[in-house]
């Protein structure tokens, strides 16, 4: 799965600079993360790293969009150009 930032976000600006993936980005009112780009992290890190610095938890998973670990680690290599 894809995460989302909830409506509870305060915009503290932590998480965007976290993503290795560059899928995290200020929206009209919040910010919002790019499923098309978020892997959780695999591929780079154990844990979601927005998550573990999201200072209020407004980061669930996104239930629209239902990804197992090696669909986000194919994402992984498609977005860094590496061949599976």
């Amino acid at each position: 799965m894809a995460l989302m930032i909830t409506d509870d976000c305060i915009n503290c600006d932590v998480c965007e600079p976290e993503c290795p993936n560059d899928a995290i980005s200020m929206g009209p009112e919040i910010y919002e993360i790019n499923p098309d780009k978020c892997t959780e992290c695999v591929g780079h890190y154990d844990k979601p790293q927005c998550q573990i610095v999201c200072p209020i938890a407004c980061i669930p998973k996104n239930p629209e969009f239902n990804e197992n670990n090696a669909q986000l680690l194919q994402k992984y290599h498609k977005l860094t150009s590496r061949s599976v």
